[in-house]
């Protein structure tokens, strides 16, 4: 028998065998670099800040980086359950990494605060909406800017009569004097306004403040045994909006809205406002600082 061992010869293969193997590597680096590509294209819209958006109340964010909230947030949708009328939204493919990511869009659906207690932050299993946040003045969600003068009825010096946003709109906005615990069709709530004072009136944070005034004045009155212990902000300590005179370049005074350091940007003032589009809307990228 002989000692030496056979070597065993890869097969040779042909040209044209060889041409094929090559551009089937081609082919496949290529398919492999795209599929690649194609997930960092997911990235784009976060680094180029484009998911900015009108985020639930106690969202971790600032005004120009969300990183923390789109990292922290699972995309459950538990926030959007327990939204009483439905403001809180899911975001669409086109927000990259930011899909499934709760907004608000303000003038379809604003935040009223219908829940009283910030449902949404209690519900959110995260911490991505902190658990911080204890009453609507403690939000800080955006800021009002009356974006067109021009088209605001006040400073036009009109009133306004009828539904705010029209028969059609399916808004939702609770009305005390309605239904104390229920929201309502804003087109079932019809109104008769010497001058519009909408974004005014239906300020939620105006409207608490409203209302603890009155608890004092009823408990000064001793209509009410006493006030209830009050916690933290529970009153709003600064005041939103409200309507102030101003001296227009034809020397003539009107009456315009004048956001104030109280506005925590939930949106009702571009949701009620009757023109389209709204004069009044909400800036992401400012806030007032925190109480």
């Amino acid at each position: 028998m002989s000692d030496k061992k056979e070597t065993k010869r890869k097969p040779v293969l042909s040209a044209k065998r060889r041409e094929q193997s090559r551009r089937e590597f081609l082919r496949t680096s290529a398919m492999a670099a795209g599929v690649v590509g194609f997930s960092l294209l997911g990235f784009l819209p976060v680094i180029q800040g484009k998911t900015l958006a009108l985020r639930p109340p106690g969202a971790l964010k600032t005004t120009d980086d969300e990183k923390e909230f789109l990292s922290s947030c699972i995309k459950c949708g538990q926030c959007v359950q327990v939204c009483p009328v439905e403001a809180i939204k899911l975001a669409d493919l086109d927000k990259g990494f930011g899909v499934g990511s709760p907004y608000i869009d303000a003038r379809e659906q604003a935040c009223d605060f219908s829940c009283d207690g910030l449902q949404c932050v209690l519900a959110c299993p995260t911490g991505s909406l902190t658990h911080e946040l204890n009453f609507p003045a403690d939000t800080r969600m955006g800021f009002a800017r009356l974006a067109t003068p021009g088209k605001c009825l006040a400073v036009q010096g009109k009133g306004f009569k009828g539904a705010a946003r029209g028969p059609d709109y399916k808004g939702l906005l609770r009305y005390d004097e309605v239904d104390r615990w229920n929201p309502i069709l804003v087109a079932d709530y019809p109104y008769d306004l010497e001058l519009c004072d909408l974004c005014v009136r239906q300020c939620p944070i105006e409207i608490r403040i409203t209302q603890c005034l009155e608890e004092d004045e009823a408990a000064k009155s001793k209509k009410v045994e006493r006030v209830a212990e009050r916690h933290g902000n529970e009153c709003p300590p600064k005041h939103a909006i409200a309507l102030e005179p101003i001296e227009m370049a034809d020397g003539v005074t009107r009456i315009h809205p004048v956001i104030k350091e109280g506005c925590v940007g939930c949106g009702v003032c571009e949701m009620i406002c009757p023109p389209e589009p709204a004069a009044i809307v909400i800036d992401i990228d400012k806030i007032t600082e925190m109480v």
